[in-house]
């Protein structure tokens, strides 16, 4: 359960702050690299949540 609400909050705050981060994210003057850091962000994100399974299970 604290699992699903850390994950609402997450998508909460990112939805409050994606104009921000999209505006970040495709400024011309910035680093070609940043698109690559919200993906990142999102891999990682997804891994941590995914939760652990159990080795034995078929």
């Amino acid at each position: 359960m604290r699992n699903q609400r850390l994950l609402i909050l997450l998508l909460l705050v990112t939805y409050v702050f994606s104009p921000t981060i999209y505006d970040w994210a495709i400024n011309p003057e910035g680093a070609w690299y940043r698109p690559f850091i919200i993906w990142a962000l999102l891999i990682v994100a997804a891994y941590l949540f995914q939760g652990r399974s159990n080795r034995n299970e078929l």
